[in-house]
C-alpha cells in the first residue's frame, strides 16, 4: 500500500519540493499544511499514514499539538528541523528527525524508518 503523507511545512517552496520527493518515492501526499489549525482536521480525517513535521511554524507556532494528535492516532511522523534535538520539546525528543537542508536521500531514509 502507499503511504499517504502528510505535510507539515510554513515555506511553499519547501513543502512543494516534499511533495515532489514524496511523489517520487512511490508514496502520496495526504495534504500540506502550514499550521494546526489546517493539519488537525487532516490528522483527524484518518487519511494519513506517516507525517513530515515541521518543528517552527508561521508566527512562531511549534508543531507541538500536531505532533500529539498524531501520536495519539498512533500515526508515525518525523520532525523536519535545522536545529538540534534540544529545539524538540521533551516529550517528543525520541523521534526521528530530518535535518535541514532537505535531500530526496534524507527524506527517504526518514520515512523508510516510519
Amino acid at each position: 500500500m502507499t503511504k499517504r503523507v502528510l505535510i507539515v511545512e510554513d515555506e511553499p517552496l519547501i513543502a512543494m519540493m516534499l511533495e515532489d520527493f514524496v511523489d517520487a518515492l512511490g508514496r502520496s501526499c495526504a495534504g500540506t499544511a502550514d499550521c494546526s489549525a489546517e493539519a488537525l482536521p487532516l490528522v483527524e480525517s484518518g487519511a494519513v499514514d506517516c507525517a513530515i513535521l515541521d518543528v517552527n511554524l508561521r508566527g512562531g507556532e511549534k508543531s507541538w499539538a500536531i505532533a500529539d494528535a498524531l501520536e495519539t492516532a498512533g500515526i508515525p511522523f518525523v520532525f523536519a528541523t535545522g536545529g538540534t534535538s534540544d529545539t524538540i520539546v521533551e516529550r517528543h525528543r525520541d523521534r526521528p528527525q530530518l535535518m535541514k537542508p532537505f535531500t530526496m536521500e534524507g527524506v527517504q531514509r526518514a520515512l523508510d524508518r516510519l
